[in-house]
């Protein structure tokens, strides 16, 4: 009898390690064919493969090639965070001088307030949200408004809406890849356009899809820059203020 019940003893020994084996190696397997999104590693130059992974969030992979035949369908997928902080700098440069911008940017909810060092020394409030721009002068006890549109808070921060790529005509489209902005994955896209006849640059983050650089040229001339020079901070810090000079306050972090 004590033989016996060794027997099964051994045995049920044997029939867990070998359940445990098989989940293990079962799991490795399952684990191998999940698809993943994973973003093209840079090469030695520096530069970035042309395609990134798409399909975030939907438990897909898809690898997609920047072209200027793709970049606009690429561009339209990606998202901006809805609360977020980030420090901005635009330059203007015409024949013989020169003028930058510090740039301030709080954004949540719908809301952006932004803050502008103009170079005359005036600090120039930009509040938008829910079809409205409120705009004043740091000190000033007062405010003025004006209507505001899905663009209207990219140009209170005094950068280009690189959404209009969307709507451009391919055939604007001069170059797109996906490459590296200071070490961070972008996608590029050289546009040319007409009336003023001028190229712009643009570099939109993979990571948060937002423009974090962009450049305007007339032939040879600069004439516009702005680089992101602080990164983007998520979500938007809780000293934030999306309030009027007068006290009242539009918006509230939730």
């Amino acid at each position: 009898m004590e033989q016996k019940n060794r027997i099964w003893i051994a045995v049920a020994i044997i029939a867990l390690i070998t359940a445990a084996v098989f989940t293990s190696f079962g799991w490795s397997l399952i684990a191998l064919n999940t698809p993943r999104v994973e973003l093209a590693s840079p090469n030695a130059s520096g530069e970035a493969p042309g395609g990134i992974a798409g399909g975030a969030g939907s438990g897909l992979y898809q690898a997609v090639e920047v072209t200027p035949q793709t970049v606009q369908r690429v561009i339209g997928t990606l998202d901006r965070p809805e609360s977020f902080y980030r420090e901005l700098l635009t330059e203007t440069f015409w024949e013989g001088g020169s003028a930058s911008v510090p740039v301030q940017v709080w954004s949540d909810g719908g809301w952006a307030h932004s803050r502008q060092g103009l170079p005359s020394g005036a600090v120039r409030h930009e509040l938008v949200g829910e079809g409205i721009l409120y705009y004043w002068y740091e000190g000033a006890p007062s405010y003025r408004t004006a209507p505001a549109d899905q663009y209207s808070a990219d140009l209170s921060q005094r950068i280009p809406t690189y959404e209009t790529v969307l709507d451009l005509d391919p055939e604007c489209i001069r170059s797109a890849g996906y490459e590296l902005w200071e070490s961070l994955p972008c996608i590029q896209v050289e546009v040319t356009l007409e009336e003023p006849e001028r190229l712009e640059r643009y570099w939109v983050s993979v990571d948060s899809g937002l423009l974090v650089a962009a450049e305007t040229w007339q032939g040879e001339a600069l004439l516009y820059r702005m680089t992101d020079t602080s990164g983007v901070v998520t979500p938007c810090p809780a000293d934030a203020s999306f309030a009027l000079p007068d006290g009242t306050r539009l918006h509230t972090l939730a």
